[in-house]
């Protein structure tokens, strides 16, 4: 381990570097994160630890992650490469929940107004809507449709 990555929570302090070199274009947006193998060497931690420090900034809204590709640094910029579509309408749905523009109770827009939207498939919505009913902003009603959770 590096001697000036010490003491508890390791995480945050690698977590804070990588912020650091997000400010300062050292991972500019739309560049993808080194792997996590070359992480955890350069840092000398194991995949864990790099993996929590990768998921608070993931969680900051500074990356996201894209199977079977990697992470994506966001930074403050839009990327130049976007993420899958379905990230993207997730994304999208859960800042207008953040802001309360879909206020707790109130229906989402529908499935077919989201492909007509997005230009996508129904496929690509779902997985939207999942991701966020995962995260446990929504709640699916059978019958009735999707509305913000309470």
């Amino acid at each position: 381990m590096n001697k000036w990555l010490t003491g508890w929570r390791i995480f945050t302090q690698i977590a804070d570097r990588f912020r650091e070199r997000i400010a300062m274009s050292m991972y500019p947006a739309g560049s993808m994160m080194p792997s996590e193998a070359a992480l955890c060497a350069e840092f000398g931690v194991a995949r864990n630890t790099v993996r929590r420090a990768l998921a608070m900034l993931e969680d900051e809204g500074l990356i996201v992650t894209i199977p079977a590709k990697g992470r994506l640094v966001l930074g403050g910029d839009k990327p130049k490469e976007e993420p899958y579509l379905y990230q993207v309408i997730a994304r999208k749905l859960r800042g207008q929940i953040e802001r309360g523009e879909l206020a707790p109770g109130s229906t989402l827009p529908s499935e077919s107004h989201l492909r007509r939207e997005h230009k996508v498939s129904r496929s690509t919505v779902r997985q939207a809507l999942a991701v966020l009913e995962q995260e446990g902003l929504i709640v699916s009603e059978h019958g009735r449709g999707r509305f913000v959770r309470k």
